[in-house]
């Protein structure tokens, strides 16, 4: 159950990091820079830990997912981006698949 903790964090650190993207304007600006790619590194090493007792399948499908459906979230609500259906249709997709490989897959 910790490798889910680490996913977890990891999960959360990736979506902190990918939102700040656009405050580093192409890593131009010092401070933003450094803490994103902090965050990147953390984030990896708590990807890393999670692997020690997941399958790469189950751990990466549910990063990925997660990281693009909090990301969005953050997108849209932060930065005011806006959806149309199918980028809601095709995040719904996602979460079924997700679901699916924890439910199923990977070798559990």
């Amino acid at each position: 159950m910790i490798h889910y903790v680490f996913l977890g964090v990891a999960i959360v650190l990736e979506c902190i990091a990918s939102s700040m993207l656009k405050t580093t304007v192409g890593f131009t600006k010092p401070v933003p820079s450094v803490v994103c790619l902090t965050l990147y590194a953390v984030c990896f090493f708590m990807l890393s830990k999670a692997l020690e007792g997941m399958p790469l399948s189950v751990a990466y499908a549910t990063w990925c997912a997660v990281g693009i459906i909090i990301t969005t979230a953050v997108s849209v609500l932060v930065y005011k981006d806006h959806l149309n259906l199918m980028t809601g249709v095709g995040i719904a997709l996602t979460v079924a698949g997700v679901v699916l490989i924890n439910l199923f897959g990977g070798g559990h």
